[in-house]
């Protein structure tokens, strides 16, 4: 097993793997990989994913997608036992709980660690025992279901994924979701043995912010029947209908916010083009760790088309306001670069209010321009648009599937699941 870093601290997957000769020549009968951005511990080489250590002749591997919201109780638990810690990751956490474990079996040990982790885990755990020569990997998620997870079938084999389209990519058939709570054991054949309960704790609430923002627009979370295109675009709609004002193109801010724009347009009936050209040499701008670094990440990813915005009198749909870094040069880049004559700005979410604990970057509400600013008005006031409006929560969840609830924390401020003591 090993772990592929970058030089630099935030790069793409393209960069790390610059010849195709570092997949070809890896052997062997498992294989985990992790595309990481820091929400719990730095952006730094040690915490870098998949963690590995070894225990009584036992080598466990691990890729873990979510925050464990009880980390640092049970971290200074199992120090106060004589864990030593490597890294400043939560992930890590897990590794120790089971080595503490007192089950005989690594199955067992597997499970007793994840029932006593609260918060959000989507994980892949991968046991060598070199003593007797077996391999077995285990594929748990946490009872709420927040981050997502499925199971898809290549040549006979199973795969899992965080999003259905990177099954698509490499000729795997989509099978189903991994369910809230369950572990599944697989053997070194690659077949699925076992499938256990971990624990339930509440609700199943997974996390609506993958839907809005994070996944792909042609993937499929969640078990729905639908893709997270639809999706957007019924949030388009419901916005176009709860917010309209007079305008003459409706442009979206790329490319996260381009459904939720093309229904905004249909339902308003004012036309849509493609206003913004971004660079998909930089990354999400929101996620970087510095306010300085997202100021310039935004100026670099995204520049106007002077041709279709001059004179004009401009929607532009976004998916959210997190910090308003991306919100308020957009605001410029239209206007000065563009020649935009008027900016409204029309966003497929409401409000992030509350910080989130189980695996989104935000984690203090003092980081979020809606909860410093307190109202809309505040908040356009600092963007210095023309006009500002959010989708309403009772609006969002029109466009839910039926029995679905959600995780709306960062809206709401009702938190399925323990937050950090």
């Amino acid at each position: 097993m090993k772990n592929w870093m970058s030089e630099g601290e935030s790069s793409l997957v393209t960069e790390v793997f610059r010849e195709r000769s570092f997949i070809d020549d890896l052997v062997g009968d498992f294989a985990t990989g992790h595309v990481r951005y820091s929400t719990e511990g730095g952006s730094s080489e040690e915490n870098a994913q998949p963690l590995k250590s070894t225990n009584q002749g036992i080598e466990y591997i691990v890729s873990h997608n979510g925050n464990i919201t009880n980390y640092k109780e049970l971290r200074n638990n199992l120090e106060s036992k004589g864990a030593i810690f490597r890294t400043s990751t939560d992930t890590e956490v897990i590794l120790h709980l089971i080595a503490h474990s007192q089950k005989q079996d690594i199955q067992d040990k597997v499970l007793d660690a994840l029932r006593q982790i609260e918060g959000a885990y989507s994980v892949v755990i991968t046991a060598v025992d070199h003593n007797h020569k077996q391999r077995m990997m285990f594929v748990g998620r946490d009872p709420h279901g927040f981050r997502p997870l499925c199971i898809g079938v290549l040549e006979g084999k199973r795969v899992f994924a965080s999003e259905s389209y990177a099954l698509h990519l490499m000729g795997a058939k989509y099978d189903r979701e991994v369910n809230p709570g369950e572990l599944i054991s697989i053997n070194q054949n690659g077949h699925m043995c076992d499938d256990i309960e971990i624990d339930f704790k509440g609700i199943i609430s997974p996390c609506i912010f993958e839907k809005i923002y994070f996944a792909r627009p042609d993937s499929v979370l969640f078990g729905e029947n639908n893709d997270v295109a639809y999706f957007r675009r019924a949030i388009g709609r419901q916005l176009a209908e709860e917010s309209p004002v007079e305008a003459d193109i409706v442009i979206d801010v790329p490319d996260s916010g381009r459904f939720a724009a093309l229904g905004y347009a249909e339902k308003s009936g004012i036309p849509y083009n493609q206003g913004l050209v971004r660079s998909h040499y930089a990354g999400r701008t929101f996620i970087e760790p510095s306010q300085i670094m997202r100021h310039d990440g935004v100026k670099i990813k995204l520049s106007a088309v002077r041709s279709v915005l001059n004179g004009k009198r401009v929607i532009v749909v976004d998916d959210s306001i997190v910090r308003s870094t991306t919100t308020s040069l957009l605001r410029d880049i239209i206007i000065e670069d563009g020649g935009a004559k008027e900016v409204h700005f029309r966003i497929s979410s409401p409000s992030v209010i509350h910080p989130c604990y189980y695996g989104m970057d935000f984690p203090t509400g003092t980081e979020l321009i809606a909860s410093s600013c307190g109202n809309v008005n505040m908040i356009n006031r600092n963007i210095r648009s023309d006009s500002l409006a959010y989708l309403s929560l009772d609006r969002l969840r029109h466009c839910y599937e039926p029995d679905v609830r959600y995780c709306e924390a960062c809206f709401s401020g009702q938190y399925p699941a323990p937050t950090p003591k």
